[in-house]
């Protein structure tokens, strides 16, 4: 996505070299002159969430040390987002600790895309702004050419952004209830709508392993669905209940790179670096970035 977001501003990617030490430590070197200016630095804190953020907050103390006027963390995917409060006692809340590591390396300011939760943007004291994905969703779901569907959100937590779905495309929405067993467990139980002879769009901000997304395309196609189709922000797609899902097409954005491995008919990337890109250029310009949706 990098090269993608440079190319919007009429920039070239900045040269960094990165290597790891036989004992697993990271090295990085700047290759560029960065004293005294603004640097925005892109990382997705996903696949190999552990080393990617330590492999951030490395280049923010290089670039730091480097004397760089300001470093932004351009973090499309913000990891460990869902670890944003205690479930139960003796739990970390390690979205916030990701956030004070950030500070504390030096970062000014974040730019990320649809938080798992908005109220992690209260963990930092620093500016931090969350961009939408689903404008360039929207428009590849317009493509799709369905019949005025439903819109059906996989649980309680993504109420809202069904909500915003279904009032751009004026469908209506429905939800399955589903209850979260353990980390890796879901269990559903019923669909609250109509669905029945419709299209059917699930949406959702990130898809993991899939099983919740997988629950929900069966009991949709168990109440009649005519179709079904899913649109997602953060496509991990940890192992393989997509493909065992009753999902024609998947849209995911490509804030999480996509392996080789998961490069498949049903999936669809649909590229966010055109909003990165206008984002920083108003960060730059000191413009708004909520006009970027108006």
């Amino acid at each position: 996505m990098s090269k993608e977001i440079a190319d919007v501003l009429g920039l070239s990617v900045g040269k960094v070299e990165i290597e790891t030490f036989p004992d697993g430590e990271i090295g990085v070197h700047v290759l560029e002159n960065v004293r005294g200016r603004d640097v925005f630095v892109l990382q997705s804190i996903a696949r190999h969430p552990n080393l990617y953020l330590m492999e951030l907050l490395i280049l923010v103390d290089a670039l730091k040390r480097a004397s760089a006027r300001s470093i932004t963390a351009v973090i499309p995917y913000y990891g460990y987002a869902r670890q944003d409060r205690r479930g139960m006692g003796r739990e970390p809340i390690t979205a916030k600790l990701i956030a004070d590591l950030l500070q504390r390396a030096g970062v000014v300011r974040v730019l990320t895309m649809d938080l798992h939760t908005e109220q992690i943007q209260g963990f930092f004291d620093i500016p931090v702004d969350n961009l939408y994905a689903r404008p360039a969703l929207l428009e590849a779901v317009k493509n799709l050419g369905m019949d005025k569907g439903v819109v059906v959100t996989p649980d309680i937590g993504s109420v809202k952004l069904a909500r915003s779905y279904a009032a751009a495309l004026h469908w209506d929405f429905s939800i399955v209830d589903k209850r979260r067993i353990n980390a890796e467990r879901v269990e559903m139980s019923r669909l609250i709508g109509d669905v029945k002879n419709k299209d059917v769009l699930l949406v959702d901000d990130v898809c993991s392993t899939g099983e919740t997304l997988n629950k929900a395309s069966w009991i949709c196609k168990q109440a009649g669905a005519k179709s079904i189709y899913a649109a997602v922000t953060h496509g991990l797609i940890v192992g393989s209940e997509f493909l065992e899902s009753a999902i024609e097409k998947m849209l995911i954005s490509n804030t999480i790179p996509l392996t080789d491995d998961l490069k498949h008919d049903r999936l669809e990337v649909v590229s966010v670096a055109s909003l990165f890109g206008q984002a920083i250029k108003s960060i730059v310009s000191a413009e708004s970035i909520s006009s970027l949706y108006q």
